[in-house]
C-alpha cells in the first residue's frame, strides 16, 4: 500500500519545500498576502526544518486532496479516499492506470461556490505551492518506483492563470524533454488559458481537459461569478478541437492520442438532467471530446453553496449510464 510517508521518502532527492526558493518562484502570480501568511505558519515553519528528510507531507497531502473536485475515472469508488493524490484512471486501449494526481498549487482566484479552494470559502485549508523541479522530481520518484504511471495534473488558478499555466508547462517539458518521461500526463487547462499555451500543453500530455462545470452560462454564473462561459471554457474546448484536427492532419495520430475531456457538476444549481444531457450531446457532437465525467454536488464547508443539498450518487451513476447508451 502507498502510504503518503513512503511517498515522501521516495521524493527525499527533492530538496525544495514551500518555504524554498523553489516555492517563492512557483508563487510568482499568485496573492502574495496569501503565500506570506502559508509560509509563516508554525507547522510549514517546523516542515521546513525537517527540509533535510524529505518532503513536506502536509503539502503533498493537501495538493493532492485538492484535487477531489476532478474526476478522472468513471466507476464507482469510496467517496472518502485514505491516501490523497494517487487514483486510477482508464486509458484509451482500455487499461487501468495509477496516476499521481495533484494540484500545482491550492490558490485560486476564482469564486467557485462548489470548490472548497475558490478564493470565496471559509474554510480553506493552508495554501501551498510546487515548483516545477521539485514536482517532476516526486513524480519521476514515484515512477520509477513503479507506484504510478502516470500524473494527472491540475491547479488553481493563482492570480494570473497564464503563470500558473507556464508552470505547470514547465514541470511537463522537465519530464518530458529533460528526462524523457513516457508515462501518461493528464494536464488540466486553466479557463482564460492562451492559444499558445493550449498548443503546447496538446503536444506534450496525452489528454488535456476544461472542465465545463454547468450545464448553461446562466447556471455557470449562479455557482462562479468570475468565469465566462463562453470566452473562459467553450471558447478554450474549441481552440483545442480546432488544434488537434490541424495537428492530427499533419502529424498523425500522435498528438494527444486520449484526446480532450470534460466534467460537469451535477445537480449544484437545480438544473435538470435533460439540461445537463443536452449540453453533453453538444460536447459530443460539436466540440468532440472523448469523455464527460460527472460529479454529484456535495457542499463543502466554508464555500457559498455550504447550504444546498447534496445529490445523490445515483443521480451521477444514470448520467453515466445515458452517457454510454449516447457513445455506443
Amino acid at each position: 500500500m502507498v502510504t503518503l510517508e513512503k511517498m515522501a521518502r521516495l521524493a527525499t532527492e527533492c530538496r525544495f519545500d514551500c518555504l524554498g526558493q523553489g516555492s517563492v518562484e512557483a508563487a510568482e502570480g499568485l496573492n502574495s498576502s496569501a503565500a506570506e501568511e502559508a509560509a509563516g505558519h508554525p507547522a510549514a515553519r517546523i516542515a521546513a526544518g525537517n527540509m533535510a528528510e524529505g518532503l513536506d507531507e502536509r503539502k503533498l497531502a493537501t495538493l493532492g486532496e485538492g484535487t477531489r473536485h476532478d474526476v478522472c475515472a468513471s466507476t464507482f469508488s469510496p467517496r472518502s479516499r485514505p491516501l490523497p493524490g494517487i487514483c486510477h484512471a482508464f486509458t484509451q486501449d482500455g487499461r487501468c492506470v495509477s496516476l499521481f494526481k495533484t494540484l500545482y498549487t491550492n490558490l485560486c482566484s476564482h469564486q467557485c461556490g462548489y470548490c472548497s479552494n475558490s478564493a470565496g470559502c471559509k474554510g480553506k485549508n493552508q495554501a501551498f505551492s510546487y515548483a516545477p523541479e521539485e514536482l517532476a522530481a516526486i513524480t519521476l520518484s514515484l515512477y520509477r518506483g513503479n507506484y504510478i504511471e502516470g500524473l494527472f495534473l491540475s491547479s488553481g488558478a493563482g492570480r494570473d492563470e497564464e503563470r500558473i499555466t507556464e508552470k505547470m508547462l514547465d514541470t511537463v517539458r522537465l519530464l518530458r524533454q529533460k528526462h524523457s518521461f513516457s508515462g501518461y500526463i493528464h494536464l488540466k487547462i486553466l479557463p482564460g488559458s492562451s492559444e499558445s499555451h493550449i498548443q503546447e500543453a496538446m503536444m506534450l500530455a496525452d489528454r488535456v481537459s476544461i472542465n465545463l462545470e454547468a450545464a448553461s452560462a446562466s447556471h455557470m454564473s449562479e455557482i462562479c461569478s468570475t468565469k465566462s462561459y463562453e470566452s473562459d471554457i467553450l471558447q478554450r474546448q474549441r481552440y483545442i478541437h480546432r488544434f488537434m484536427t490541424e495537428m492530427r492532419s499533419e502529424v498523425g495520430q500522435a498528438v494527444l492520442p486520449a484526446g480532450q475531456t470534460t466534467q460537469m457538476v451535477v445537480g449544484a444549481t437545480g438544473e435538470s438532467d435533460e439540461e445537463i444531457f443536452r449540453r453533453v450531446i453538444f460536447e459530443y457532437d460539436e466540440i468532440k471530446v472523448k469523455r464527460t465525467y460527472y460529479s454529484a454536488f456535495s457542499p463543502q464547508r466554508g464555500t457559498l453553496l455550504e447550504g444546498r443539498q447534496a445529490q445523490p450518487v445515483w443521480r451521477e451513476r444514470r448520467l453515466y449510464q445515458m452517457d454510454w447508451l449516447y457513445r455506443i
